[in-house]
């Protein structure tokens, strides 16, 4: 499944050179795995009341262009691997289809002792798992 949602870039987004600074996309990145947890069923509210948390543990990114303010991005968000305890992502922002940023982005589901461990039953949606 590839889930995607758009973010327009915001002036207070941008570096001295007028475009978005390079950190700024990982908060993209981040908003939007959290709306594809939303949109796949994922209670994230839950999860965490249950103890549980989606900790990042490792991030590839490449930077192919410039995004600068008011561009309409596209985020796109897809697993690429999934483990008993951890997955990736694949997580690409372009621009009018061209690819400006793109992340393969490792989680790990880690649980009130903060020790990894198999996401639970209810949390273990299909959609979590690469398309065959």
């Amino acid at each position: 499944m590839t889930h995607r949602c758009a973010h327009r870039v915001r002036s207070y987004e941008l570096d001295g050179n007028n475009h978005v600074n390079n950190a700024v996309y990982l908060n993209y990145f981040e908003y939007a795995r959290m709306e594809f947890l939303k949109d796949i069923g994922f209670d994230y509210r839950n999860f965490r009341e249950k103890g549980y948390s989606l900790f990042v543990t490792e991030i590839h990114v490449k930077y192919h262009q410039a995004a600068t303010v008011l561009d309409e991005l596209v985020i796109t968000t897809r697993p690429i691997k999934k483990r008993r305890a951890s997955g990736v992502f694949r997580q690409v922002i372009s621009r009018d289809g061209e690819e400006l940023c793109s992340a393969d982005i490792t989680w790990a589901c880690i649980n009130s002792c903060g020790k990894p461990e198999a996401l639970p039953g209810e949390f273990d949606l299909k959609a979590l798992y690469p398309e065959v």
